[in-house]
């Protein structure tokens, strides 16, 4: 009889045995048989991953579809909620650290028991891309700002001057260019690009009814199929500088025509680049500096009175909140009508304080080979042009608008620029080549191509140039 017992007990405790192996083996195959099948370097690699998931970002209760991380190992997204481990075995998906880290269980060891290395948050707070935010904490999403308030974002819903998704849609698309993400773009709205980046006013009537020159071109005249400026008069053309967030395209295109043609028709005596700066602190008649200005107004100004190099006066504004800077530069008219500077230059390094003056802006009549001759006989010319939101994000090709913006109200600006010449694809497809002020990081080096003979965004509709003579 006492024989009969041991043996019952020893099947017993093989039993037992045997339901802890099975526990064990439950407990290591959790994942799915094919996950099984990774190689011995793979496992090396999934051990050492299990330390960057849960452990790193934190532990959620219940279940919370934003705390979750991509897990190398499975090339998946895994999640370190208390739910994500309900699913029937080989199907879960929590992070490979989520037992140990969350529930202080060690899988390969299921007797062994340890207290989390990672508590649950507060009931109160909110997640993100796999990180916990207190409640009542702020941030941003490019021009957007969220607020956590009871495990809930609440975020501003503005339109963002920089949208990945236009700038997929437009290298994606077939319309002759490409699109770019701008880090100076980047954390604006849409508005305050069409704010703070662009500043030329609508042309007014008189602007607009300003009568041509007379047309020049005969009809048996031939142009160069391409042709720039600045290999036609090396060292004379002037490089695009970077207005920043000062609305003031109206004074930057203004002031880099009449360099240009200041040294074109000096035959290379005065090469100075002018100065935008004195436009937006000293020309105030009727003008707002960094919030806007007309490009008529300029032009008076730069017959009347005249600019200081941008040496003399180099540009200051930083940002748009910098509106206001004082006229450092003051001057007194001769009985030729020359204008003399009474003031020494801002910048002290910087001897000469000439004032550079041109003759009343003349308009160049609205077609193509009437503003291809000015430019191949007297220099770059100024354009006006309406902008649309798809152009802040131009980088290289000829760019024509892809029309995303035409169910949006208010959702263009007026801009000036200067055009230096143009050119021609082997499809014959024609563009100007214009430059920019937004620095030489954005386009192509700071200028840009668009279509040509189209009036592509009204750049051909406004077209001024000025005979920039140099009084003694």
């Amino acid at each position: 009889m006492g024989r009969v017992y041991y043996i019952y007990l020893l099947l017993l405790i093989i039993f037992y045995f045997g339901e802890v192996i099975s526990e064990r083996r439950l407990m290591v195959n959790l994942y799915s048989s094919e996950e099984n099948k990774i190689s011995e370097s793979s496992r090396a690699k999934r051990s050492l991953d299990k330390k960057n998931y849960c452990t790193t970002n934190g532990c959620c209760d219940s279940r919370n579809d934003d705390c979750n991380l991509f897990y190398i190992g499975k090339n998946a997204t895994c999640y370190c909620d208390t739910f994500c481990d309900q699913a029937p075995i080989g199907h879960v998906d929590c992070c490979p650290d989520f037992w140990i880290t969350c529930l202080g269980q060690n899988l390969e060891d299921p007797s062994t028991t340890i207290l989390p290395s990672t508590s649950f948050p507060a009931s109160t707070g909110c997640y993100k891309d796999g990180s916990y935010y207190q409640d009542k904490s702020i941030q941003k999403d490019n021009c957007n700002y969220c607020y956590c308030h009871e495990n809930h974002w609440k975020c501003t819903d503005h339109t963002c001057l920089v949208e990945p998704e236009l700038i997929h849609f437009i290298n994606k698309g077939n319309f002759g260019w490409k699109a770019d993400n701008y880090t100076q773009f980047w954390g604006m709205t849409l508005n305050e690009g069409f704010e703070y980046r662009l500043g030329t006013k609508p042309p007014s009537p008189s602007l607009l009814s300003m009568n041509e020159m007379a047309h020049r071109v005969s009809p048996d005249e031939e142009f160069p199929l391409f042709f720039i400026a600045s290999y036609k008069w090396p060292d004379y053309i002037h490089r695009p500088l970077d207005q920043r967030n000062c609305a003031a395209s109206w004074a930057f295109s203004t002031a880099s025509v009449a360099a240009d043609r200041v040294a074109i028709h000096s035959e290379g005596r005065h090469t100075s680049n002018l100065s935008p700066q004195d436009l937006i602190s000293c020309n105030v008649h009727n003008q707002n500096g960094c919030r806007g200005g007309h490009v008529d107004g300029a032009w008076w100004f730069l017959r009347k009175r005249g600019l200081v190099s941008h040496q003399c006066s180099p540009y200051e504004m930083n940002d748009y909140t910098n509106r206001y800077n004082i006229c450092n530069i003051s001057s007194i008219t001769d009985k030729h009508g020359k204008s003399h500077a009474t003031k020494p230059c801002p910048n002290r390094l910087e001897d000469s304080n000439y004032l550079y003056q041109c003759s009343p802006p003349y308009r160049i009549p609205s077609t193509e080979r009437e503003i291809m001759k000015e430019i191949m006989e007297n220099g770059p010319v100024q354009a006006v042009m309406t902008v649309y939101k798809d152009f802040f994000l131009y980088k290289t090709g000829i760019y024509k608008y892809t029309g995303r913006s035409e169910n949006n109200p208010g959702s263009d600006g007026t801009h000036s620029v200067k055009i230096v010449g143009w050119g021609s694809l082997q499809n014959m497809e024609r563009f100007w080549i214009v430059a920019n002020s937004w620095g030489n990081t954005w386009g192509e080096h700071g200028y840009f191509r668009i279509a040509r003979g189209k009036n592509e965004c009204g750049i051909e509709r406004l077209i001024i140039g000025a005979w920039c003579h140099i009084l003694a």
